[in-house]
C-alpha cells in the first residue's frame, strides 16, 4: 500500500503549481540566494535552475516538488508588492528599456574621440551586463519584449525560443536568435546538449558529425550579425567537450604524430563520413580549430567552426582554465567575448587579425551600372583582395626580396628596419639606491593606444630617394639620427636639459644611441623632430595610398577592455587612489570575466603579431614564400609603425616627467617602466597636484594609454639579483610583478 502512496504523491508532485518565471527569479533574488545555491540544494545543474528562471524549461519530478516547495515558502516570507499607483505609470510613448543594462552592441562602436599620441582621452562605456546578470540576460530581455509587445521566448525540443543574453531587444537577428556559439556535452545517458549564451539549453538530435554540421546550419540558429556593412555574418561556432568528441567518434586527445601534424589524419572515420556527406575541410584540416564547410552558392554560407578545447585549442596563455570550464560556464566566457570583440576563429592572434577583415572588409559591391548590375570592387579604407610584397628594408630574413643577398648575410640597421618593443636597463644611481622601493608601471593596451589614430599605408610602397620628410605619410625612412643629444630636447614648447645618460634612445628597442644612418618607421623619425632636430632622409619607401585602419578594430578592443572591466568593479571614472585599490584582486571577483581580460589583451598583441607572421614549418626553405604571405593583411610595414608609435609614446611620458620631478627609469619593458621610489605605490613617485597628473605624463587609469600599478618589489631585492647573477643591467621590468628571479631568466 505504501509504494501505491508513493505512487500518487509522485503523480501529484508531477503537477506542483509554480509561480511564474520572472517571480520565480524575484523569491531566490528576495531572499539572497544564488542560482548556485539553488542548484545545489536539489543536486542540479547551474544551467538548469536557470533555465527553470528563464521560462526555457520546466522542473520534472523528483525536483519538481522540492522546487515548488521552496518556491512556496519564499513566497510566504515574500509576498508581492501592491502595484504602483496608475498616475506614477510611464507615459504610453515612452518605451520600456530592453534591460536595465545591455552589452556594446557589435555593429555599432563607441564614438571616436579625439587623442593625442601621448594620451587617450578617456571615452564613455556602453551599457554593460553586470557580471552578476550575465547568466539571467534572457529573460531580462524576454521581460523587456513582453512590455513592448515582442513575443521573444526560450527554445528547447517541444518549447519556445529566446534571444540571446546581450541581443537588444528589437535589433536581434531573428537568423541568430540562439547567439554566436554552443558548448556541445554528451550526457552519460546519450543525450547531447547545447549550452548557448545566458543560459540557454538545447537538445541536440544529431547522432553523427555530419548530421550536427547539418542541425547547427538549419536548426541551431547559432551566428553573430556582421560588423561592418560590406561585410559578412559569422559562422557559427561550436565547442566540443570530451564527452561530446567521445559520442561523435572523435579522438579526446591529439597523438603525438598529430600534435605535430596539427591535425587528425586523414584516415579517421570522422572524416570520411563528412566527405560522404559532402562537407569539406580548409587546406589546415580537422585540428583544434576545424572549419566545415560547402562552396557558397550565391550569397548563402554553408560553414561551421569546431573548437576543441582537449586539443589545446583554448591556449592556456590567453585563456586560462576556459578549457576546464563546466559548459554552461565556458559558454559565458566565450559568449561575453564574442559579443564584444566576435566570434573566435582561432586562437587570440587569429581572431585579432580576423577582426581587422571584418570592420574592413576587402571588396564592396559596386553602384549599379546602366543594367543595373553590380560588380565587386575594392572597398575605400582596406588593404584590399591581393598580397603585397614589402619593402627590402621592411622584409623580415627569408623573405623572398631578399633572395638576392648573399647567403648568411647579416643585415644591419641600415639594410633593415628593426621597431621593436623596449627591454632596456640600466646600473642605480648612488641616490636611487638609498629609496626603498623599486616601483613599477604599466601602460594599459599600449599597442591599442599606439594603433589609435594611427596613419598607415593600404598599398604597394613607393621607393623615393632624397625624400622630404613628411610626418603624415607612412613609410620606411633611411636616415641619421645619431646627432639627437637626449640631454637637451625640447618637451612641448620649451628646451629642457636633462641626463641623457639616464634615459633610453627612442630610436632603438635595446635603448641604445644610434650609431649612423638606419632605417626607422615615421613614428620614429617624428618623434625626432619633436624633440626639436632636423632630420634628412637620404631614402625611403613611402606609402602614398594610406589611411586610419586600425582605428574601427582599437576603438572595438577598447570598448570591450571597458566593459569587462567596468563589470569587475574598475570604472573609467575613479579617482587615482579608489582605481588603484580597484584594481587589487580584480580578477577574483569574477574569475570567468578575468578571463576574458586576459584574453582581449592576448587578441591586440597576437592579431599585431599576426601581421608579420613567420614560416610554421610546411618544408619551408629561405627565399620561398610561405602561406602567410598570400594574405592581404601580412604587413610588417604597419606592425612596424604601430610598434614605433608605442614606444615613442612611453618615452614622451618618460622625458615629461623627467624634466618636471628628476626622476628616471631604471628599467623598461615594452609597456612597463620601473622606478626608484620611498614609497611602494605609483602615488610615492606620479606627480599628481590636487588629484591632477602631470599634463603629457603617467596618468593612472583603465583607459587605454594610462598606467596601471605592476608591482612593487625593493631595491635590496633589486641588488641583490643583480649581484646573484653579476648582471648590472638586468631588467627588473620583467620580475617587478613578483620578483621571483631564475637563472633561465638571466639567460644561463
Amino acid at each position: 500500500m505504501s509504494e501505491l502512496f508513493d505512487a500518487v504523491d509522485a503523480l501529484l508532485a508531477s503537477r506542483a503549481t509554480l509561480p511564474p518565471p520572472a517571480e520565480r527569479k524575484r523569491l531566490r533574488a528576495a531572499h539572497g540566494l544564488t542560482i548556485d545555491e539553488v542548484a545545489t540544494a536539489l543536486k542540479v545543474r547551474r544551467a538548469t535552475v536557470s533555465g527553470w528562471e528563464a521560462g526555457k524549461t520546466e522542473p520534472r519530478p523528483p525536483e519538481r516538488d522540492a522546487y515548488a516547495r521552496l518556491l512556496d515558502k519564499l513566497a510566504e516570507l515574500y509576498p508581492v508588492a501592491p502595484a504602483p499607483a496608475a498616475e506614477t505609470a510611464p507615459a504610453p510613448e515612452t518605451p520600456a528599456p530592453a534591460t536595465l543594462t545591455a552589452v556594446p552592441t557589435p555593429a555599432q562602436p563607441l564614438p571616436t574621440e579625439p587623442a593625442s599620441d601621448d594620451e587617450v582621452v578617456s571615452a564613455p562605456l556602453k551599457p554593460k551586463v553586470p557580471a552578476s546578470d550575465l547568466a539571467d540576460a534572457p529573460a531580462a530581455a524576454r521581460t523587456a519584449a513582453s512590455a513592448t509587445g515582442s513575443t521573444a521566448t526560450a527554445r528547447r525540443p517541444g518549447a519556445k525560443k529566446a534571444a540571446p543574453a546581450g541581443t537588444p531587444v528589437g535589433e536581434s537577428d531573428p537568423r541568430f536568435e540562439n547567439g554566436p556559439l554552443a558548448i556541445v556535452d554528451a550526457e552519460a545517458d546519450g543525450q547531447v546538449l547545447a549550452y548557448c549564451v545566458g543560459g540557454l539549453v538545447l537538445d541536440v538530435p544529431a547522432k553523427s558529425l555530419p548530421s550536427l554540421v547539418e542541425w547547427t546550419l538549419k536548426e541551431g540558429k547559432l551566428g553573430q550579425p556582421k560588423l561592418s556593412g560590406p561585410g559578412r555574418a559569422a559562422d557559427p561556432l561550436l565547442v566540443l567537450t570530451q564527452a561530446a568528441l567521445k559520442r561523435y567518434g572523435l579522438p579526446t586527445e591529439l597523438s603525438a604524430e598529430e600534435k605535430d601534424a596539427g591535425r587528425i589524419l586523414e584516415a579517421n572515420k570522422v572524416i570520411k563520413q563528412l566527405a560522404r556527406a559532402e562537407w569539406k575541410l580548409t587546406k589546415r584540416g580537422f585540428g583544434p580549430w576545424a572549419r566545415i564547410y560547402r562552396p557558397a552558392t550565391g550569397s548563402e554560407r554553408a560553414c561551421v567552426q569546431l573548437c576543441i578545447p582537449s586539443w589545446n585549442a583554448l591556449d592556456t596563455r590567453h585563456w586560462g582554465e576556459a578549457g576546464q570550464l563546466p559548459p554552461a560556464e565556458l559558454a559565458r566566457v566565450l559568449g561575453v567575448y564574442a559579443s564584444r570583440v566576435m566570434t573566435p576563429r582561432g586562437s587570440t592572434a587569429v581572431t585579432g587579425l580576423e577582426l581587422m577583415t571584418a570592420l574592413h572588409p576587402p571588396t564592396r559591391a559596386s553602384a549599379p551600372d546602366g543594367n543595373g548590375v553590380r560588380t565587386s570592387e575594392r572597398n575605400p579604407g582596406s588593404l584590399g583582395k591581393e598580397p603585397v610584397d614589402p619593402a627590402p628594408c621592411e622584409a623580415p630574413d627569408g623573405h623572398p626580396v631578399l633572395a638576392d643577398l648573399p647567403r648568411f648575410h647579416v643585415r644591419g640597421p641600415a639594410e633593415k628596419l628593426f621597431e621593436e618593443a623596449y627591454d632596456w636597463a640600466r646600473p642605480m644611481t648612488d641616490a636611487e639606491c638609498t629609496l626603498r622601493h623599486l616601483v613599477g608601471i604599466d601602460v594599459n593596451m599600449a599597442f591599442a593606444a599606439g594603433a589609435n589614430g594611427l596613419n598607415v599605408g593600404l598599398g604597394e610602397p613607393t621607393h623615393v630617394e632624397a625624400p622630404a620628410f613628411d610626418p603624415k605619410l607612412p613609410g620606411s625612412w633611411l636616415v641619421d639620427l645619431s646627432h639627437v643629444d637626449l640631454s637637451r630636447v625640447k618637451a612641448g614648447k620649451e628646451w629642457v636639459d636633462l641626463d641623457g645618460s639616464l634615459l633610453p634612445s627612442p630610436f632603438t628597442p635595446k635603448g641604445d644611441h644610434p650609431e649612423g644612418p638606419a632605417w626607422y618607421a615615421t613614428p620614429t623619425v617624428a618623434y625626432a623632430q619633436e624633440l626639436g632636430y632636423d632630420v634628412a632622409p637620404t631614402e625611403a619607401y613611402v606609402r602614398y595610398d594610406n589611411g586610419r585602419y586600425l582605428d574601427g578594430w582599437y576603438q572595438r578592443l577598447r570598448d570591450a577592455y571597458l566593459a569587462t572591466m567596468a563589470d569587475l568593479g574598475v570604472d573609467a571614472d575613479l579617482s587615482p587612489e579608489d582605481f588603484l585599490a580597484a584594481m587589487e584582486g580584480y580578477k577574483a571577483r569574477d574569475p570567468e570575466l578575468g578571463i576574458v581580460i586576459t584574453a582581449i589583451k592576448a587578441t591586440v598583441k597576437g592579431g599585431l603579431g599576426k601581421l608579420r607572421e613567420r614560416p610554421r614549418g610546411e618544408g619551408w626553405r629561405p627565399g620561398e614564400r610561405w602561406r602567410a604571405l598570400e594574405r592581404p593583411t601580412w604587413r610588417p610595414d604597419i606592425r612596424a609603425a604601430v610598434i614605433s608609435r608605442t614606444r615613442v609614446n612611453l618615452h614622451r611620458k618618460i622625458v615629461k616627467h623627467a624634466a618636471f620631478t628628476g626622476q628616471y627609469p631604471i628599467a623598461v619593458l615594452s609597456d612597463c617602466v620601473v622606478y626608484a621610489a620611498d614609497g611602494p605605490s605609483p602615488m610615492d613617485f606620479l606627480p599628481y597636484r590636487d588629484g591632477k597628473p602631470l599634463p603629457g605624463g603617467f596618468k593612472l587609469g583603465i583607459n587605454p594609454g594610462l598606467v596601471k600599478h605592476e608591482g612593487t618589489q625593493t631595491v635590496l631585492w633589486g641588488e641583490g639579483v643583480r649581484e646573484q647573477f653579476d648582471a648590472p643591467q638586468l631588467n627588473f621590468a620583467r620580475f617587478i610583478k613578483d620578483g621571483t628571479v631564475t637563472a633561465a631568466d638571466n639567460g644561463e
